[in-house]
Parts: C-alpha cells; structure tokens; sequence
C-alpha cells in the first residue's frame, strides 16, 4: 500500500489519527497540548470526515474538569470520544477518568507530558503529570517519536476497543509534541483494518439508551464495593496479549514492529537501560555507536507501561544482564524511588521469585532521574548512565542533567559527546518571539522534506514569555535515521535574526569549525565587525568561519512587511547553506506564499515574493580579518551592590546560562525576591519612542497605557536639574501649584518593547509637523546610548510632593514608581498595564495573586 511522507510534529500526528476514529472531541486548551484540539476543530470545520463517513463533532467546554465529564457522559451514550490535554489539566480529569476506567469504558486521551506546577510552574515537559493518574486504571501508552506517535495512537484506539481499558496515550511535552519530522502518515484503509467494527458495535450496544434501559454508576456499601473492584482483573490481566496482538497485526499492514517492550543492543549484555519516551530514542543512537565499539549494552524501550506486564520484560532482558538502570522523567518527594525504578525492581524480584530461569543472580538494578521540565537529554547523558553502571558500586537515585551540589545525586557528564550520524547537516537560528523565525524554519523543514529524500528535523526552544523573547530552532537534515531528540551543539550554520541577541548569549559556542554565520543586522558588512562582541570575533577567526550579514529588519520595513522577517531569512538561509538547489528551493517558497497569502490578495502576496527576492539579493559576505579587536565583551555585569540571589541566580539565567546554575543556590520553596527584571534589559525594540516636549500635554496618558513601564513622568523641582546630562528633556510644569516646577516623560530604551500604544494614545499633536505628536517613534540605535544615561538619572530624581495632583487620577497615578515594571509580557499587552496601576495606586501593601496563564509568565 503506497502511503505520502508528511513534514509534521507530534500534535499534529496524534490529532490526524484521533480526529478519524472519535465521533466527538471534547477539549480544553493547555499547552502544549492545545494544537491537537485546535487541529480537530480546524478539521471538523472544514468538513473533514472520520473513518466512518461522519464529522466528529468538537466542543470546547469552560475547564478541563468538564472536558473529562462531557467525554464520559458522550461515552456512556455510545459515542467514540477522545480529548486532549496535559499538566494540571490532566489532574483536573482525574475524577472522571476513575469512573470511565471503572465501568470499562474505551477512551483514549492523547497527552503531551507536561510538568505539574510544583516549587513554580513549568509549561514544558516531563513524565509528573501521567504519572500521577496511575491509579486511576487507565492504561498507559508511550510514544517517543512523531512517527511513533501516529502509530500508537492508532493502535491503543484499537486496543482500548477491544479490551475495553481506557487508555492514556503519551508523548514529551514540547520535545514530541512540538517537534517536526518527516514520518509515513497512517491512511484511512490502515486504520479501518486496525479497528475491528464488531469491537465498535459492541461499545455501542453498551451505550445507555431509552430503548434498553440499564442503570450505571450506582452507590454500593461495604458488603459488595470490595468485590466490584476485584471484578475488572480478568480485563488487564489478557490485556498485555491483545496489545501484542495489535501491535503485531500493525506491523503486517505497515512493516513498523513494535513490541510492549523493546530491546535493543547486544544480545549478551551486562548492562541494560530502561526509560520511556523520547529519551529512549536518545539511548537508542547511543547503544547503536557503543555496541559497534564493542560495548556490552542494551536499552529496554518501555511502550506500554500500564498495564506493566512482569513476563514481558523479563522475556527481553538479556540473560546476561548484571547490572539495571531505571530512567524516570518524573520525581516523587520522599518516595523509595520513581514510579519506572520501582515497578522494574518489582517485577524482576517476582519473575526471581517465581522460579524465571533466565536469572542466576539478581541483577542490580538502579534508578535516576532525567529531563525534569524540559531539561536537556543528549548523548553524553546516557553515556554517563552506562559509565555509572560499570562502577563496582553504582550511584542509586541519581540525577543526570544538573548539578546537585546540595545532595550530591548528579552524575557528571561530558557535554560534547556526539553520536550524530555522519553527513547529517545542522542548523541553528536565534530568532525573536513573534518576528515569523519559527514559522520560517518549519517551511524549510517541509520544503526539504518534501522536495528531497533526507530524513529531516525541527525543534524549536520557546521560552514561556513568548513573543519578544529569544526562540532557538535547531534543524538537521540527512540520510540517516534521524533518532536525536535533543540540542544541536555540532552546527554546520547558524542565524541570528535579531542582533541584540549578540550581546547576550555566545551564539557561536555551538558552531562548528568551517561553518557558517548570518546575521541579521543594521550595519553595513564594512563595519559590522567593530560592533561584534570579542567572543564573537574569536569564534569566527579560530573557527575559519564564513560570515554573512543582510539587514532584513529594513528591507521588511520597506516591503510594508513590518517585523516579520521570516521569509527574507528563509531565502537567504537556502542561498547560503545550499542544502537543497537554491532555485528549487525559491520556487516552492513562493508556492508556499501563493497558498498561505492568496486569500489576503495579491498585494500581500507581490509583497512576500518580493522580500524573498530581496533576501537572496541583498546578502553580504564579511572578509573576516585576523585578530581580535573588539572591547564588547558577552553578558552583562554584575551591578554593584546586588544581592546575591541576583548575582548567582537571575544574572546568569537572563544571560542564558541557568543550566550552570547549582542546586545549592536554589530556594527550596520556590520563594524568589521581587523587582529582579530591572536587571534583564531585554533590548528587543528596533524602534522607540522619542519625546517631544514642546507639545506634550502632560496628560501621562502614554505611561498609563505602557504595557513593561518603559515610559514614565515626573514632576520635579527645577533645583534636581543642576547635573543633568546634556540630552536630558524638560519642560516647565503645567498646571495650578506647578509653578517653578520641572516635568519630563522618559524612556527606558533597553526595557521598551517597541509597541507603539503610547504613541497611538497621545492626544498631544504638534501643528507645525503634520502626523507628529508629543510621543513619536524612532530609530533605537539612534537614541539608545544617551537614552541609557537619561534614564539612569530619571530614576534618581526625587518625586516632589504636590498637594495639587491626585494620587488617584491619570496624572498622579503615573507620578509614582510602578512596583509592576518590565514585565516579560508580549507587546502591546492589554493586561499588564493595569495590574502595574494597581502598584501605583496602592504601593508596597499590595498582594496581588493570579491562576494561571501569561499572568503566571510575566508575573513570575
């Protein structure tokens, strides 16, 4: 059966297989699960039928908790019901999925594995959520790649039919649910021959119905509540067998062989890893290298892990197994160790018990940690796993990943150790939350997977505060099998979008020798080397670099593109790097354009058409001298006189470092002191705004609507004036009791977001200029370095006293320090401005909480 490869990530892959074998979707948005209900409605309202020739229906419901009860009452009716969800949402169901699993109802959930809100929140991912539903009776299935992910959403919907358990199907968070690949997507035929129609009539003919009444969910007392119960075991104890079946029967339609647990490695091995999720694809490639170099290894691949079946594992443990770790992505306070650990070490010791041959001595079997909330796990990590195991006495409930200076359970590591296969390209792009980087990198990845037979690979590192912030996509493209679900650290290319990002984060420490580097930037390819940082220049020098630079951000500008600058980094990427023939690659970007912009008109699509054109023309090549001559050093410097919280702990996560940062600095609780984004100084903005005091109104209208607090007024006495920088503004005073006094509005240059609210609020016109008004943006790069010293001389102004301006009014509000300021909010944000009034207008004895959402992001 002839079957398309598709370029997509794992929501999308779980979503393509759910939305055809469910009648209805019941859904609740949490990221990052929310594509997946997003993609179903999308489909549904266009009309897109299910295997059975009908639309399913979606219906958003007001919580999670009512998401998990509408599916268990369309369930009960008969109907073929899924959703989606993660993190608290999933805990939010519980409830419910204790009664679908109790009355045996088929279901299966589709999870992307999140984090649950502990010590602080985490929307990225980890195994704590679907590990806390263990109980509930639900089934677990893993998944630990895309293809994976089409694969056994497929057969746990079939197997969920017919044993009758409802299932949990899960995949990482982020790194799956997010990831993009090019996989063989399942067709209608294939999932038709999966799920077996008498398993469908017979969930049907369960339903409640008028016409053959029967009641459900009764209440029993204690004469009988144990025994009900007890009732369900024959259901998972021939559970195991059907899954293998299925799996099995998928492997006959499909040629992918799965098994409820797989090996892999050498057949006589003495030390064996177990894990789950995409962390089992990362020891994968690693046993692959290791046991070529002669290693005695072997990795279990954990598949369905609930229900845990003893005599299956201990089929495919090798003999020869001495030593055992157990990888959990998850962490239980004051437990005998993880969930995976501790039921690997029970099922061993039984098959032990009960007389299982294969074992002469009980092998050692250790637990750890890994990939809390999203931390990296690459191949060195694995390879210290196995180094571990080969110690006399291994270390037991370790961490890998971090530094635990606090209770010594981290394991070292060596970062730089690779197993990528040979002839693999990567690529690395820093780009800036919202300016279309991402959505570009996805294109290439489609564009390269669809026009070529590379097997292909996109992940892209969000940070949670969104647009604004720094987005790192890390794309690889070659030949081989592609089984590297972690971080880039050998590029063959790297882009930066957004030339602020320089002198932050050492871009470069990732590149290879002979690679090359674009740059996003303002500066004519004659001059920009004198504004690179010195680690900038070193890296380029030592690593014989080529280096190039566009100015994308004006030829946008110019375009009416604004700052998306995505498709002229696009052309200019496939122009330099050559990874697939450059006029293949323009034309399929247009085509792209044409089908994304069409039904905008042709003006959008001339536009973005003529920015591709624009990004492979207007490219510059840097001759990159010998030496070093830059005094810009990277990151910023520690302030005096900081606590030292910020210097060891907020200082090095804005300059991308938090991954250094030890356990041993740590608040235990969470507990973080305030008013520490002063120090960020993001730097995002290409244009600012710039006063005009000689028709402002003194109306603070602009800093009342300032979204980061990056515009102020002050109200001051002229005497404050006497050491005032050259370029500082002021004006005298308008108003009754005023007289003699000063009056400026700021900006912050490094703070501002560039959104422009203040200049559309300004009532304050001049009539001599026609569209100037008091406030009016301009160039940054123009105004940021008197600005910098302007503000820093603001700030120490002393607020004077004025009996005759409110408190409570616009002006006086917007007289008082905001204790809310340059939040990570989005820009332009409709929020933050009056959480930040609510500072002003009651102080330091404010207590403000909030649930959950962006206010947990730029409030935290």
């Amino acid at each position: 059966m002839s079957r398309r490869k598709v370029t997509i990530d794992g929501n999308t892959a779980a979503a393509h297989v759910a939305h055809a074998t469910n009648e209805v979707c019941a859904i609740y948005p949490i990221t990052p699960s929310s594509n997946m209900g997003e993609i179903a409605d999308a489909k549904s309202a266009a009309g897109a039928k299910n295997i059975w020739g009908s639309v399913p229906q979606v219906i958003e419901l007001q919580s999670e908790a009512g998401a998990a009860g509408a599916v268990h009452g369309s369930l009960t009716t008969g109907a073929l019901t899924t959703t989606f969800t993660a993190s608290q949402g999933l805990l939010l169901m519980i409830p419910n999925m204790f009664k679908i699993a109790g009355e045996l109802t088929p279901s299966v959930f589709h999870v992307s594995a999140r984090s649950v809100a502990a010590q602080a929140l985490s929307i990225f991912g980890d195994h704590s959520d679907v590990m806390s539903v263990r109980s509930t009776g639900f089934g677990l299935m893993a998944s630990a790649s895309i293809q994976e992910v089409m694969d056994m959403a497929l057969i746990t919907q079939a197997l969920s039919l017919k044993s009758r358990v409802p299932f949990v199907h899960f995949f990482d968070g982020f790194r799956t649910s997010h990831e993009v690949q090019k996989v063989e997507e399942l067709t209608f035929d294939d999932m038709r021959a999966m799920i077996d129609d008498a398993d469908v009539h017979a969930f049907r003919a369960r339903g409640l119905n008028p016409e053959k009444p029967t009641m459900r969910g009764t209440a029993q007392n204690p004469d009988v509540y144990f025994q009900g119960r007890e009732s369900v075991n024959e259901y998972y104890l021939k559970l195991p067998k059907i899954a293998q079946d299925l799996m099995d029967k998928f492997a006959a339609l499909t040629g992918r062989q799965y098994k409820l647990f797989d090996y892999v490695g050498a057949p006589d091995a003495d030390r064996v890893l177990v894990i789950m999720g995409t962390g089992a694809d990362v020891a994968h490639e690693v046993v692959d290298v290791l046991t070529k170099q002669g290693e005695k290894i072997g990795l279990v691949k954990v598949r369905m892990y609930r229900p845990f079946s003893m005599e299956t594992l201990a089929e495919v443990l090798p003999a020869t197994t001495k030593k055992i770790a157990v990888m959990d992505r998850t962490k239980e306070p004051g437990s005998l160790g993880e969930p995976l650990y501790i039921d690997v070490r029970s099922a061993v010791g039984e098959a032990i018990s009960q007389g299982n041959a294969k074992f002469a001595d009980w092998p050692m079997i250790v637990g750890g940690r890994y990939g809390l909330g999203s931390k990296e796990f690459n191949p060195g990590m694995v390879k210290a796993i196995f180094d571990n195991l080969s110690q006399d006495k291994p270390k037991n409930h370790f961490t890998v990943g971090i530094n635990d200076d606090r209770t010594g359970t981290s394991l070292d590591y060596d970062p730089n150790y690779s197993t990528i296969p040979e002839g693999t390209f990567q690529a690395m792009f820093f780009g800036l939350g919202s300016d279309g980087t991402v959505g570009a990198n996805k294109n290439s990845i489609k564009i390269i997977g669809d026009t070529t037979d590379n097997n292909c690979q996109g992940y892209f590192v969000y940070d949670s505060k969104k647009a604004g912030s720094v987005t790192v996509s890390h794309l690889r493209f070659g030949k081989e099998q592609l089984r590297s679900p972690y971080l880039i650290t050998e590029a063959d290319f790297v882009g930066c979008h957004a030339e602020s990002f320089l002198e932050k984060y050492d871009i470069l420490s990732k590149a290879k020798p002979g690679s090359t580097f674009l740059l996003n930037t303002v500066e004519p390819a004659d001059k920009v080397w004198d504004t690179l940082p010195k680690e900038i220049q070193k890296a380029l020098i030592d690593k014989k670099m080529k280096f190039y630079t566009i100015n994308a951000y004006e030829i946008a500008a110019n375009l009416g593109l604004g700052p998306r600058i995505n498709t002229i980094m696009m052309a200019a990427f496939f122009k330099i790097s050559k990874v697939i023939d450059v006029d293949l690659a323009v034309k399929e970007i247009k085509n792209a354009i044409q089908k994304s912009y069409g039904s905008k008109g042709e003006a959008v699509v001339k536009m973005n058409v003529a920015a591709v054109d624009a990004g492979l023309e207007q490219i510059e090549e840097v001759t990159v001298p010998d030496t070093v001559t830059s005094t810009i050093g990277i990151g910023m410097e520690v302030p005096e006189g900081v606590s030292d919280f910020v210097r060891d702990v907020t200082i090095p996560m804005i300059s991308g470092k938090g991954d250094e940062i030890p356990t041993s600095v740590w608040p235990a609780d969470g507990t973080f002191p305030t008013s520490t984004t002063q120090y960020e100084k993001r730097n995002i903005a290409q244009q600012i705004p710039e006063w005009d005091p000689s028709c402002c109104l003194q109306c603070a209208m602009c800093s009342l609507v300032c979204p980061h607090a990056s515009i102020r007024g002050k109200l001051y006495s002229a005497e404050s004036l006497a050491d005032a920088p050259e370029t500082f503004k002021s004006v005298d005073a308008k108003g009754k009791g005023l007289e003699g006094m000063k009056y400026t509005i700021q900006i912050a240059p490094e703070d501002c977001t560039g959104c422009g609210a203040c200049v559309h609020t300004c009532p304050g016109k001049n009539k001599e200029v026609e569209g100037r008004k008091a406030i009016n943006m301009a160039d940054k790069h123009a105004l940021r370095a008197n600005e910098v010293v302007n503000y820093d001389f603001f700030l120490n102004l002393p607020n004077a006293v004025t009996p005759t301006v409110k408190r409570a009014s616009v002006k006086g509000s917007q007289m008082i320090r905001p204790l809310f300021e340059y939040s990570g909010a989005c820009a332009g944000c409709g929020e933050t401005p009056y959480v930040k009034l609510v500072t002003q207008l009651f102080g330091d004895h404010a207590i403000i909480a909030n649930a959950t959402g962006c206010s947990s992001i730029y409030g935290g």
